[in-house]
C-alpha cells in the first residue's frame, strides 16, 4: 500500500479575484503564506517519506512552510501541475464573459473533451498526465508515505478517478486550500480515506467554494485554479 497526502497549494490573489491562474506561475498571497505555515506546524510530527511538488511556484512556497519542518527536500515535479486553461489564463469571469462569451458558454458544458484555444487542456488529456504523474510515483516509491502538493485540478482528477466518476461534468468536491487529503493506492486503485481536512484554518477568513456543482450555470462564482 502506497500512502498519500496530496495537498493543495495556499491562496493566491487570484483565487480571490476568480482569475483563471492554470499554468501561469502566481505567488502566493499573504493568506495563504499563513495557511501555508499552518499546514507545516499541523503536519509537524506526521510521518513522511518525501515529498514531491508541483513546478509552480504556489505549490513550491506551500511545499517549503511544510519541508523546512519535516527535514525534507521537496522533488519538483511538472507532472503535477495546473490543467492549462489557454487563452482564459489570468482572466477573471467578467472579463471571459465580455472578451470570450462563445468560449465561456462552451466552457460551463464541462465536456470531458473540450480543450479551451491556444494550449489549454481537456480533461481528457489533463486526467491522463495526472495519472502518468501518480504511475511515476507508484513506480519510484511504493510502500511509502508520499507528501505531494498539487493544484485544485489535480485533486479533483484524483476525486474523479478514486470516486469513479466521469472526466466530464462539473466538479463535486470541495478543495480548500492547503486541505489535506489523505489516500491510498491499494489493489490496482486509488481510495479516499478523508478528504478536505482544513481542521487547521480555523478562525481564517472563509475561501470560495470550489464545488462547480452547486453554482448557477448562468452565472458561476468560480473559484480559480
Amino acid at each position: 500500500m502506497t500512502s498519500l497526502l496530496v495537498i493543495r497549494h495556499g491562496e493566491t490573489d487570484w483565487n480571490r479575484q476568480h482569475r483563471f491562474q492554470g499554468q501561469i506561475d502566481v505567488p502566493l498571497n499573504e493568506l495563504g503564506l499563513e495557511q501555508a505555515r499552518r499546514l507545516g506546524e499541523r503536519l509537524v510530527n506526521e510521518p513522511i517519506d518525501l515529498m514531491i511538488v508541483s513546478d509552480l511556484q504556489r505549490a513550491r512556497q506551500t511545499a517549503r512552510a511544510v519541508a523546512d519542518l519535516q527535514a525534507q527536500v521537496p522533488l519538483i515535479e511538472p507532472l503535477w501541475r495546473e490543467q492549462g486553461f489557454g487563452i482564459l489564463e489570468g482572466l477573471d469571469v467578467p472579463t471571459i464573459k465580455q472578451r470570450h462569451a462563445d468560449l465561456w458558454a462552451q466552457w460551463l458544458r464541462h465536456e470531458a473533451d473540450y480543450a479551451l484555444p491556444q494550449g489549454g487542456e481537456s480533461n481528457t488529456a489533463f486526467h491522463a498526465r495526472v495519472m502518468q504523474a501518480m504511475q511515476a510515483l507508484l513506480a519510484r516509491h511504493a510502500g511509502r508515505r508520499v507528501a505531494v502538493v498539487t493544484h485544485g485540478g489535480v485533486l479533483d482528477m484524483l476525486w474523479r478517478t478514486a470516486m469513479a466518476l466521469p472526466l466530464g461534468g462539473p466538479r463535486e468536491c470541495e478543495i480548500p486550500n492547503t486541505g489535506i487529503n489523505r489516500l491510498r493506492w491499494t489493489d490496482g486503485r486509488l481510495h479516499v480515506d478523508h478528504w478536505a481536512d482544513d481542521a487547521h484554518l480555523a478562525g481564517l477568513p472563509p475561501q470560495p467554494s470550489t464545488v462547480q456543482a452547486r453554482m448557477p450555470a448562468v452565472d458561476p462564482d468560480v473559484a480559480a485554479q
